[in-house]
């Protein structure tokens, strides 16, 4: 991970406060070691902080021109603060670069907030029997935490769960503002039309998926997890795996599917593609009686349960997919881990199990937003209900002593006929309404996207002003009311259009004109 860009500001106190500022003139590994786990312990929620060493100080703030120090000097202190860092526990470890300084060479080291705070540092680096304390910063000093300083030390060493966190490695540019407009749409999000007027880091932190100093904003995993591409590059093996096997673990055939992507649109498509493939009705007429037995092979809602609860709880620290595999027996799904651990077994087969804590809140909340998760332990009873409803047998929830994985069977229904051609017809209607969904939402999505990229387009073209007329010829568009509703409307909302008459919206000499919020936006 870089330094924050902009060090000339950073140093000279213009972006960060003092109080996160350390200047010093030379290099004292112990005082160093006792600052990072200080920066690191974030007392006051500020986010960490920074050392500078080849600057003197006076009442805490830089003396110029700095001191510097020598190339050899940097490379010694880089090395033996690798060594010490260590000492941190739990530990942590700074980012430390050399920065050339009005024409010195000085070696800034960023301490950002741990995630596993409290940290303790040693008393002494050369006496180990001297042990170790927490430290903190008060006044720009860093000080010994007192008793109840660390109190509240540990009323802060609740884990930051991991979905919460800040990615340590990548930047806010990792985050895809169409997969964020595209998710705001769906969800039907008031912040849809004002999307395109603000910049992504506001945006990312109103969507709470960036966090951090303003100097170095940095993503959430959960950002990532849901606005980025390819997920896979930053959580490995984000996955799900479909093994399908017609004839049975020993047969010859062999269906496999491996679905990747944003969350949310890996866990649809995976969705979809087994309600479109597997999931079929069956009816059994008897000659004895005018009323046929209806039935599913399974239920797609105790299917769509099982998997999204394995999206939602799975580990995304792990690298291990999650498995889906058919038989004509029964559906299984893996994910790693399995329940926490204070979820009683016995509670959780019956459907009364109480979560105390949750693994990934802020993906159930994506998830919830989508209307696919309620994010309230209601997916083992849904599960449960669908089943017996169905008339199948009910499934079964197995885990081991050390809570490594959770597996799920879901049993298929005892009458689904063997011969497939049996439910072709029931099949058939279920690909039809599945294709028909699927356009459906592949259409809202390409509206969303045709309208950002024709809202550029009539930016771009209005760097001089143009009439109504222009702009209907310049994007082949007949329907003059369609086309303002749509397109130049939400541009004057949001201030990245403006008229040549504002007071007289029906002038007839009436041009549009981007303005310089509308240029800032195009070039961002």
């Amino acid at each position: 991970m870089p330094l924050p860009t902009n060090i000339p500001k950073l140093l000279g106190g213009e972006t960060v406060e003092w109080d996160r500022l350390e200047f010093k003139e030379g290099w004292n590994p112990q005082e160093v070691i006792q600052t990072i786990s200080a920066f690191a312990n974030d007392f006051h929620n500020w986010g960490g902080g920074y050392l500078i060493i080849g600057v003197k100080e006076h009442d805490g703030k830089p003396i110029f021109p700095p001191i510097g120090i020598t190339p050899e000097s940097a490379d010694k202190i880089q090395k033996e603060l690798l060594q010490h860092a260590y000492r941190i526990q739990p530990n942590y470890h700074p980012i430390c670069e050399p920065y050339t300084l009005e024409g010195k060479l000085v070696l800034v080291i960023w301490a950002p907030a741990g995630e596993m705070r409290p940290y303790k540092a040693p008393l002494s680096l050369s006496d180990k029997k001297a042990g170790s304390a927490y430290f903190i910063r008060i006044n720009a000093n860093t000080v010994r935490a007192t008793r109840d300083n660390e109190r509240e030390l540990v009323s802060l060493a609740n884990r930051i769960p991991f979905d919460d966190r800040q990615h340590p490695c990548a930047e806010i540019t990792a985050l895809n503002p169409s997969l964020i407009q595209s998710h705001l749409h769906n969800v039907g999000s008031e912040l849809t039309p004002r999307a395109l007027s603000i910049p992504l880091e506001d945006l990312g932190r109103k969507l709470q998926v960036i966090r951090g100093v303003p100097e170095a904003p940095r993503p959430l995993n959960v950002g990532l997890l849901f606005f980025n591409e390819e997920p896979r590059q930053w959580f490995p093996q984000t996955q799900i795996d479909i093994v399908h096997m017609p004839q049975g673990p020993g047969g010859d055939q062999l269906i496999e599917r491996t679905f990747t992507g944003p969350l949310g649109n890996m866990l649809k498509d995976a969705l979809t593609y087994l309600r479109n493939q597997f999931v079929a009705e069956h009816i059994i007429k008897h000659p004895d009686k005018a009323e046929a037995n209806r039935f599913y092979n399974i239920p797609y809602t105790a299917l769509e349960e099982a998997l999204v609860n394995a999206v939602y709880h799975r580990s995304y620290e792990e690298r291990e997919p999650i498995e889906i595999r058919i038989t004509p027996e029964e559906v299984t799904i893996l994910s790693f881990p399995g329940p926490d651990e204070t979820i009683s077994m016995d509670e959780l087969v019956t459907g009364r199990a109480i979560a105390r804590r949750y693994r990934n809140r802020r993906i159930g909340e994506f998830l919830k937003e989508l209307e696919l998760s309620e994010g309230r332990g209601t997916g083992i009873p849904k599960i449960l209900a669908a089943m017996e409803t169905n008339g199948s047998p009910a499934p079964t929830f197995d885990t081991d002593p050390g809570r490594i994985s959770l597996l799920v069977r879901l049993p298929i229904h005892k009458d689904t006929p063997a011969n497939p051609d049996d439910s072709d017809q029931a099949r058939d209607q279920a690909r039809d309404q599945v294709k028909q969904l699927e356009e459906k939402d592949l259409e809202k999505n390409n509206q969303a996207r045709d309208q950002a990229r024709d809202q550029a387009i009539i930016l771009g073209f209005c760097a001089e002003p143009k009439t109504l007329s222009e702009l209907l010829i310049q994007l082949k568009r007949t329907s003059r009311v369609n086309f303002k509703t749509t397109l130049i409307n939400p541009l004057l909302t949001s201030g990245l259009l403006a008229m040549t008459h504002p007071k007289s919206p029906t002038h007839p000499k009436q041009a549009y004109y981007t303005t310089k919020k509308g240029n800032k936006h195009l070039e961002d």
